[in-house]
């Protein structure tokens, strides 16, 4: 199955490690290193020029996406 992140991305759903919610992750130092270290090699995909709700970890990408988790999540058990 593949799961819609906004715009025009989407990303087959066993791929996907985890949802998370952009605002009450993004203060963790860990969290943010990680989104530092990612964007610096690539790995960062912005789905929309919109203020960013979450990010969607995968095998290969981190995708920023102006849909809120709670509705990616929905998607992903409406696949189901």
């Amino acid at each position: 199955m593949f799961l819609h992140l906004g715009g025009d991305f989407t990303v087959n759903s066993s791929d996907v490690v985890g949802v998370f919610d952009i605002e009450k992750c993004s203060v963790s130092r860990i969290t943010a290193n990680f989104l530092n270290s990612s964007q610096k090699s690539g790995k960062i995909v912005n789905v929309s020029d919109d203020m960013p709700k979450s990010f969607v970890i995968t095998s290969a990408k981190t995708y920023i996406s102006n849909v809120s988790p709670m509705t990616i999540n929905r998607r992903s058990k409406d696949d189901f």
